[in-house]
């Protein structure tokens, strides 16, 4: 199993074998490893980086997470007649969600000078923003129905573990500004 490797893992490696390792084939090796599909696969999806022993040491940082995810979409969607551009956009979003970081800060962090990564990025920004609405009204919904959770969802016609998660997630949103004021 592949697994982000950790930030200096080449020093770790060169100190842990010192004679086993020539400094330039251990760089090359590296670089080989760390653009290969499964490589990025895995830091497309957000695993943490691991040192020699194999346990996590830190977060992948959004933007790296983001630039894997655009680099193993350009390599598929080459192979495939499929467009693969609506899961894309929706792996940012979850990627945005999953980051902690609102929707500014995620795009001040991800963008690049790449106009069409930015374009995709602005498109996935918007759809968020627009669930986000769905999850706020429907939360406003709620509290002034007076209904019970399972009467809710019932009264809609929608699953009530989906309208639990909205209703979380909207809950999250909404306490999550009165933090940093508490700090000023």
């Amino acid at each position: 199993q592949f697994l982000p490797l950790k930030r200096g893992i080449f020093q770790d490696l060169m100190a842990a074998h010192p004679e086993q390792f020539e400094r330039e084939a251990l760089k090359q090796a590296l670089g080989i490893h760390t653009r290969s599909t499964r490589y990025l696969q895995c830091v497309a999806a957000g695993q943490p980086r691991h040192d020699l022993q194999g346990q996590p040491v830190e977060d992948m940082a959004p933007e790296h997470v983001h630039q894997a995810l655009l680099e193993v979409y350009r390599r598929r969607q080459g192979r495939g007649p499929d467009d693969l551009l609506p899961k894309l956009r929706a792996r940012i979003v979850r990627n945005i969600e999953a980051s902690g970081l609102t929707r500014e800060d995620y795009a001040e962090r991800v963008r690049t000078r790449d106009e069409a990564a930015n374009a995709l990025l602005d498109e996935a920004l918007a759809e968020l923003a627009a669930k986000q609405a769905r999850e706020e009204a429907l939360l406003r919904a709620f509290e002034a129905s007076g209904k019970s959770l399972a009467e809710f969802a019932d009264m809609y016609g929608m699953d009530p573990r989906t309208v639990e998660r909205s209703l979380h997630s909207a809950r999250q949103r909404a306490a999550a500004p009165a933090a940093p004021a508490a700090d000023a």
